[in-house]
Order: structure tokens, then sequence, then C-alpha cells
């Protein structure tokens, strides 16, 4: 079976050369199985590989076949499983990174203003010797608890 980007479908679609999709239940996905003219058939891939697409939810193949212009096609869930569902994080994974992204440059940010508020603060600079002994009496001052 030959596989088709959903670029290479949406140009064979406007061309004529498809005569139906099925909506495949295989395990806990979906695949979208293409009938083209020539009577080969091929399955929805990834962009960068012949492995087929798999969509965890139906709407999202619905979606995408709308989108290409394929509004009219068959459904076979005879050999899907629901219990059957690869653990997959599809999109959440990058979710994740995105926002950990936003937080990183947000505590950057943050942190430039703290630094930029500390370079324009008008009082004068103490040594660091005197901060450090002043830290050493506050710490000596505490109640004697155990210290690491």
């Amino acid at each position: 079976m030959q596989s088709m980007t959903i670029e290479q479908l949406r140009a064979a679609s406007n061309a004529g050369g498809v005569t139906g999709v099925t909506l495949k239940g295989q395990g806990g996905t979906f695949l979208v199985q293409i009938a083209t003219r020539s009577g080969a058939s091929a399955v929805l891939s990834k962009v960068r590989s012949t492995e087929p697409r798999r969509f965890g939810n139906p709407l999202a193949a619905l979606n995408v076949l709308r989108d290409i212009g394929i509004t009219v096609g068959q459904f076979d869930a005879s050999e899907y499983d629901p219990a059957n569902k690869e653990p997959d994080t599809g999109n959440r994974g990058r979710a994740v990174a995105m926002r950990e992204a936003h937080e990183a440059a947000a505590y950057n940010q943050w942190l430039a203003g703290e630094i930029q508020a500390s370079i324009d603060d008008p009082r004068p600079n103490i040594p660091h010797d005197e901060v450090m002994a002043e830290m050493d009496a506050d710490i000596a001052a505490l109640p004697n608890k155990k210290r690491a």
C-alpha cells in the first residue's frame, strides 16, 4: 500500500484522482485509507515519512479531510478497540515545552528587571566581606538547630 501526505492527498483530490476515503479503526487509533482512480490504494502518512498518520480521535481525521475538501467517505470501526489506545502525548509534549519556554522567558525578564533595579539603586554598594560577616552573625543568632 502506498502512502500520501496531506498535500499529496489535496492535490490528488483536486485533480479528481481520489475515488473515496475510508476512516478505518485500527487498534486504538484511526487511519485514513485512500482509494484512487488508478485502482491503487494509499494511506494518509506523516509529512516527513511513510509512516501512517494515526488519529486518536476520529473527529480530528474528519476535520483534516474536510479541510482538504473531502466531505464524503466511509467509516470502518470493525478493528477499532478503544482499550488498545497507545499512550501518546501528541502535541501535549510540545505544549509543555512551549509553556516551559514562556515561563523561562518571563523569569529572565523578571531577573533582568531586578538586576537593572539594583544597578540603578542610588545607595552605596556594600563590600562582599561586610555582607558575609553580617550574614554569618545573623545565622549564628538563630536558635541552635541541626545545621547542615
